[in-house]
């Protein structure tokens, strides 16, 4: 693989593109588990769809509009499920989550957030994840999942 064909398979967008199409593939990843998406999980799926920066849990919480009994386990529930089948991700250090469009394979996440405008891109770099792998095997530990973050300015803000 080429330079050019590294970046450009690293740089695809991971957030799910089609609001509509995705809801369905969540639908079916979820039935796949033996789980169903209920109406809860299936909004706070949505708010995270339509968010243009990373959501924290109980910013979702005000935008439920009704929904269920919107108190915050029943958020931190339906994130976690979301995760779990890995249709979001956590990002730690802000504390809030993004949807993931790579719901047909788990995989760890690798966050570029911006210092100024606060927005996140998650990257899809099978090579730092492969690395990764490598050298926990080699420390005699098994990797599961991980989150990497990255800190810096986006494409937006260096202009």
């Amino acid at each position: 693989m080429t330079e050019l064909e590294a970046q450009t398979r690293a740089n695809r967008p991971c957030s799910p593109q089609e609001h509509d199409a995705f809801l369905k593939v969540a639908e079916e990843v979820a039935e796949a588990h033996g789980q169903r998406m209920t109406k809860i999980r299936r909004k706070v799926l949505s708010l995270l769809i339509e968010s243009r920066e990373p959501a924290k849990a109980y910013d979702l919480i005000g935008q439920l509009d009704g929904e269920g009994s919107a108190k915050p386990p029943t958020i931190y529930r339906a994130l976690d499920f979301l995760q779990e089948l890995g249709l979001a991700h956590k990002i730690e250090s802000l504390n809030a989550y993004v949807a993931c469009g790579h719901a047909s394979h788990k995989h760890s996440a690798i966050f570029l957030i911006c210092e100024t405008c606060g927005g996140a891109e998650e990257l899809h770099s099978v090579t730092t994840t492969q690395a990764l792998k490598a050298e926990t095997e080699a420390a005699g530990f098994r990797l599961h999942r991980a989150v990497i973050e990255a800190r810096g300015l986006c494409r937006s803000c260096q202009g």
